[in-house]
C-alpha cells in the first residue's frame, strides 16, 4: 500500500510538472486529467487510495492552476464551486470504480468456483465403489479448491475420511451439523451437511471458510448425490449378481438334471429287464451289463466335472508344472478319446523342433480331451479333425479344428461361460456345458489364453496359448 501511495503521488506530481512547464492548457483539461488518474487508481488499487489521491489532486489543482497561482487561496467564488465539484466527482467516480472492481473480482471468483465445482463433479463420477469414493473425496476436494485439508464423515459413523492425516476438525461440530442439517462456520473451518433431497447423509468439513456459502452448499449436495449414486450402483450390482447366481443355479440344476436322468434311465431300464421273469441268454445279459457300465462311467464323469469346476472356481487346485512336449500331451489325450474319435480321420501338424513347454501334463491333457471330444461330438462321421501347434510371439499355440456346423458370433462370446450350451446343440448332444469353462480356467491358470474362431457352416477352430516361461 505504501509503495502504491508513493506511485500515485509521483504520477500526480508528474502531471502537474508537465502541464506547468511543457503544455499550456486550461484548468478544465488539468481537472479531467487528474480525474482520469484518480479513476485508474480506484479501479486497480482500491477506493481508499483513490480518495487520498483525489485530495492531493485537489490541492495541486488549487495551488498550481487556480488563481491566484502559488497559493491555496481562491479569489473567484466560481473556482470554489469548480474545486468542490472536482473533489466530489473524483470521490464519487472512485467509489463507482471500486464497486465495479469488486463486482468484477466477485464475478471472477464465482467463475473460478464454478469451474472447480465442475472439475470436482467430474472426479466424483470416476468411482463406482463406495469405499474408494469416500477415501478419494477429501483429497480430490482439497486439491481442486486449494484447501489445506478436508474431512468427510458419513452417517455419523466413527470412521472419518481425511485429505491429510494432520487434519483435526471438531468432531462434535461434525455431529451437530449432521443432526441439525445446517451449515456451521467458525474461524478455522466450515462444516457443511451433505444432502440428498431433504435428507442429511453426512457432514463435510473444510479448512477454508472463505469459499462462498453457495459453493459450499453446492459441494455438499454434489457429494451427497455422488455417494447415494454409488450406493445405488452397488445395490444394482449386488442385485444383478444375485440374479446371475440364481440363473446359474437354475442352469446347473436344469443341465445336471437332464444329464443325470439320461444315464439313470438307461441303468434303470437295464436292471429292470434283468430282474424281470424273462429268460435272457448270455449275450443279452452282457449287453445290458455293458449299458449299465457305460452309463455308470458317464455319471461318474458328470460328477467329476462338477466337482472339478467347483475346485477350479475356488482356486484350490495347484498346478504341477514341468517341461513337456506338446506332441506327447496330444497323443495321451487322443488315446483317452480313442473310441470317440474312431469315426473321424485325425491330422496332426506339430513340428518336430517345437520346444518343450512348462505345463501341468494332466491338466493340459484334460483341455485337449475336452476340445477333441467337442470336435468329434459336433462333427458328422467322416469329417476330419486337425490338431496343430506352433511357436507364437508369446508362447506355443495349440489348435483343434473341426468341420462341424460352426458357432455364430453371438454365441462365441458365451461358450466359455459355465453351463452354457449352444442353442442348436442343447438337446441334440450330451454334455453339461462345463467342459469349455474348465478348459478356460486351466489355461488361464497356466498364464495363457483360449479362444475360438468359427463360421457357420464351415466349422470351428479352438486355440489356446501357453507361455514358454
Amino acid at each position: 500500500m505504501l509503495w502504491r501511495g508513493c506511485d500515485a503521488v509521483v504520477a500526480l506530481v508528474a502531471i502537474t510538472f508537465i502541464y506547468r512547464h511543457f503544455f499550456r492548457v486550461n484548468p478544465t483539461t488539468v481537472a479531467l486529467t487528474f480525474l482520469v488518474l484518480v479513476l485508474l487508481i480506484s479501479a486497480y488499487w482500491g477506493f481508499r487510495l483513490a480518495v487520498a489521491a483525489a485530495v492531493v489532486a485537489t490541492a495541486l489543482f488549487n495551488f498550481y492552476f487556480l488563481p491566484p497561482i502559488g497559493t491555496f487561496t481562491i479569489s473567484d467564488p466560481q473556482n470554489w464551486v469548480a474545486l468542490l465539484a472536482f473533489l466530489i466527482s473524483a470521490v464519487v467516480a472512485s467509489d463507482l470504480a471500486e464497486r465495479a472492481r469488486r463486482e468484477a473480482e466477485s464475478a471472477n471468483r464465482r467463475r473460478r468456483e464454478l469451474e472447480r465445482l465442475y472439475a470436482f463433479s467430474q472426479s466424483l463420477l470416476t468411482n463406482d465403489n463406495v469405499l474408494q469414493l469416500l477415501n478419494r473425496i477429501p483429497t480430490s476436494l482439497a486439491s481442486t479448491f486449494g484447501l489445506r485439508w478436508a474431512v468427510l464423515m458419513v452417517d455419523v459413523k466413527d470412521t472419518i475420511y481425511r485429505s491429510d492425516p494432520s487434519a483435526n476438525p471438531d468432531v462434535g461440530t461434525l455431529r451437530t451439523t449432521f443432526a441439525r442439517g445446517e451449515m456451521t462456520v467458525d474461524a478455522h473451518a466450515s462444516y457443511i451437511p451433505l444432502r440428498t433431497g431433504v435428507r442429511t447423509t453426512g457432514t463435510l468439513a473444510v479448512s477454508d471458510p472463505t469459499l462462498s456459502r453457495e459453493t459450499l452448499e453446492a459441494v455438499g449436495s454434489l457429494i451427497g448425490i455422488a455417494v447415494e449414486r454409488v450406493r445405488a450402483v452397488d445395490e444394482v450390482t449386488r442385485t444383478r449378481a444375485m440374479q446371475e447366481n440364481e440363473r446359474l443355479r437354475s442352469a446347473l440344476l436344469d443341465s445336471v438334471t437332464h444329464e443325470f436322468r439320461t444315464p439313470l434311465t438307461s441303468i434303470k431300464a437295464s436292471v429292470t429287464t434283468m430282474l424281470s421273469a424273462l429268460q435272457l441268454d448270455h449275450s443279452q445279459q452282457t449287453e445290458l451289463l455293458t449299458v449299465i457300465n457305460e452309463e455308470a462311467d458317464r455319471l461318474n464323469r458328470l460328477v467329476g466335472e462338477a466337482a472339478e469346476m467347483a475346485q477350479l472356481d475356488a482356486g484350490s487346485v495347484k498346478l504341477d508344472k514341468h517341461p513337456a512336449m506338446i506332441r506327447d500331451v496330444v497323443d495321451a489325450a487322443m488315446n483317452d478319446k480313442k473310441s470317440l474319435l474312431q469315426d473321424h480321420p485325425i491330422e496332426i501338424r506339430i513340428p518336430d523342433d517345437l520346444p518343450a513347454v512348462p505345463l501341468d501334463f494332466e491338466r493340459i491333457r484334460e483341455v485337449l480331451m475336452h476340445l477333441l471330444e467337442n470336435a468329434a461330438k459336433y462333427s458328422d462321421p467322416g469329417k476330419p479333425i486337425v490338431v496343430t501347434a506352433s511357436v507364437e510371439k508369446r508362447g506355443v499355440a495349440i489348435s483343434v479344428a473341426d468341420q462341424g456346423p460352426g458357432i455364430d458370433t453371438f454365441e462365441q462370446a458365451l461358450i466359455f461361460d459355465k453351463f452354457y450350451r449352444g442353442k442348436n446343440q442343447r438337446y441334440s448332444a450330451a454334455g453339461t456345458g462345463m467342459g469349455l469353462a474348465i478348459c478356460k480356467v486351466i489355461v488361464e491358470t497356466h498364464g495363457g489364453a483360449i479362444g475360438v474362431v468359427s463360421q457357420l457352416g464351415h466349422g470351428s477352430v479352438f486355440t489356446f496359448l501357453l507361455p514358454l516361461v
